[in-house]
């Protein structure tokens, strides 16, 4: 059921690709920028808000280790935006991606890791506890060569429905974690890869980092629950199934809510706006809404609250810059 849904929601993104590509262009500028801030930031690597949209057009450069990674992340995803049915899955790729995340960074990337890893939990009192231990370090390499020549070959033999081959494909290469650092961002790489190879591209427009970040506890329970017993191959993929393409279900409902309000690139612009409003907390203030708004002017963003207060679905609390607002209906009681 929800393949068949994913397919229909594809088949109406070629649609809207043909008739609003001034809205589209609009789209794909802020999820570019919102898939480097979230990939990043679910690992840990943040840089200043200020810095972000800069940093991901290419108008500074890096100034730390953090900026560093998350301009290499840039140059990886932007590579895969331009080229992505010109690259042939395999190790030397997956290893070019790890390379341009860290070329910026003192240590370089692009090998496998060379000392065997674990996934811990942190728990709320301080411990850690081992979730999973990956491959060792020693039988990685042939693990990664294996994953991707099965996938060319179940792809090939057309047996298995695409968007639960490359579903499996992410879940073994996360199991596999074959680097020391950054092995879930390379496989978010990957996963925009092979869809858009598929011909599945909503993350052209909604980032699905974002989508992940904000289900970041069900993207790990989904994990966890797939990757027992993943090392005897008796796992259950259903867990990671369903949050998988519950994910992308997720990104083409947003795409066509933002697509469906606009007439206009202006229109797009409000309609982010709009959106941003929604997902904020209850009581925001402006430099909220710009941080998730990325590329849209101060102008533009108090002309899209002014709509809102017209329509009376947003309040201002105060004067100025920094004044607080609030969705009405969302004052707690």
């Amino acid at each position: 059921m929800a393949v068949r849904t994913i397919g229909e929601f594809r088949g109406r993104q070629i649609l809207h690709e043909r008739q609003s590509p001034e809205v589209l262009d609009t789209l794909r500028r802020a999820a570019m920028i919102q898939s480097v801030e979230s990939s990043n930031r679910i690992e840990g690597v943040t840089v200043a808000a200020d810095r972000l949209e800069p940093l991901v057009r290419g108008k500074t450069t890096p100034r730390d280790r953090s900026e560093s990674e998350v301009a290499g992340y840039r140059d990886a995803l932007a590579e895969i935006h331009a080229k992505a049915h010109h690259m042939a899955l395999s190790p030397r790729l997956i290893l070019d991606f790890h390379r341009r995340m860290y070329a910026l960074t003192p240590e370089k990337g692009g090998h496998w890791k060379e000392k065997d890893n674990a996934i811990v939990e942190v728990r709320a009192d301080g411990r850690h506890v081992v979730r999973f231990r990956p491959v060792s370090a020693l039988a990685t390499p042939e693990h990664i060569k294996k994953l991707c020549q099965l996938y060319h070959r179940a792809l090939d033999e057309q047996q298995v429905e695409p968007l639960l081959l490359i579903g499996s494909f992410v879940l073994d290469f996360e199991c596999i974690h074959p680097f020391r650092d950054g092995n879930g961002r390379v496989g978010r790489l990957l996963t925009l890869l092979l869809l858009y190879q598929a011909g599945y591209e909503p993350g052209r427009y909604i980032s699905l980092e974002r989508i992940v970040e904000e289900t970041k506890e069900t993207y790990y329970e989904a994990l966890q629950r797939s990757s027992r017993n993943w090392h005897e191959a008796r796992h259950d993929l259903h867990p990671w199934w369903d949050y998988f393409l519950g994910t992308l279900i997720a990104a083409y409902r947003e795409f066509e809510d933002r697509v469906g309000a606009i007439a206009t690139a202006r229109g797009a612009k409000r309609a982010m706006v709009r959106s941003a409003v929604a997902r904020l907390p209850s009581r925001f203030r402006l430099g909220d809404l710009q941080h998730a708004c990325p590329g849209v002017s101060y102008p533009t963003l108090k002309r899209a609250l002014a709509d809102l207060q017209r329509e009376k679905q947003v309040r201002c609390l105060g004067k100025g810059r920094n004044a607080e607002w609030e969705r009405i209906g969302s004052r707690s009681h």
